[in-house]
């Protein structure tokens, strides 16, 4: 092979396509590639670590940057940093004031934590997500109970998002007309642990990405991917237009870079 490179994927829509997900042949064909190549292979993802590790589990992918650049997988040691708990203390105030329902996760797990059944039966009519987390109502909840939170929600429109001062000084992603997820948004944090870690060249990381989320991990001093199906924020910070993820675009960008034959 030639020199090693480090490929960081995003997951929902680099990945994986359509709900619920689904990787394309293409994509497990390049991942199989890139790693009998001799290559690093890892997830860069917004989800957290235990909605990750069995996706990666299925693809053969050891390597994890987690929950938005907070978290980072080496070697099977788990590493997760919570958000900024002003900051969600803050905005869940203001959630509070306008009646807009919102939940919480307090640990590595597939639950939500919210004060009544308004968050979990939104999230279910609307988006058909019974089995996206479980749910633990606490009555009379109280945000300052808590000290570490890896993640919030809010069940809110576009509209009402407009509204939210309070949202200009929060790490947020939407990708729901519906809803959005407070999470942390930089991707490249964990990247960058990793880096120091394995002593890592920046000329040779290589980024996967489509969304907001992943503006970012795109940085000036790595190669950058953006599939076709990317929102154009981050296609104009890319090296590469890759296609679609439906469409072979992973394996597509893996061969026109000569990385896989």
């Amino acid at each position: 092979m030639g020199k090693r490179k480090y490929f960081f994927f995003d997951i929902d829509n680099t990945i994986a396509i359509g709900f619920p997900r689904v990787v394309p042949e293409s994509t497990r064909r390049a991942i199989k590639a890139l790693q009998d190549k001799g290559h690093y292979v890892s997830i860069a993802t917004g989800r957290m670590h235990v909605m990750a590790k069995d996706f990666c589990q299925d693809l053969g992918i050891n390597n994890m940057v987690t929950d938005g650049g907070n978290g980072l997988v080496v070697d099977g040691k788990v590493d997760i940093e919570p958000l900024d708990r002003d900051m969600v203390i803050s905005i869940v105030d203001e959630f509070e004031e306008k009646n807009i329902p919102w939940s919480i996760c307090l640990d590595d797990t597939r639950m939500w934590y919210t004060k009544d059944r308004t968050f979990p039966d939104a999230m279910e009519k609307i988006l058909r997500l019974k089995s996206y987390m479980d749910t633990t109502i606490v009555e009379n909840m109280n945000i300052r109970d808590y000290d570490t939170i890896y993640k919030g929600f809010a069940y809110l429109n576009l509209e009402e998002e407009a509204r939210l001062e309070g949202l200009k000084n929060v790490t947020y992603t939407r990708y729901s007309d519906h809803y959005i997820i407070i999470e942390p948004d930089d991707k490249s944090k964990g990247i960058k642990k990793l880096m120091k870690i394995m002593d890592i060249k920046d000329e040779d990381i290589v980024v996967f990405g489509d969304n907001t989320n992943d503006i970012k991990m795109f940085r000036p001093e790595w190669t950058k991917i953006a599939m076709g199906n990317s929102v154009d924020s981050l296609k104009d910070l890319a090296d590469f237009v890759t296609k679609d993820a439906d469409d072979d675009g992973i394996e597509y960008a893996c061969k026109h870079f000569g990385w896989i034959d």
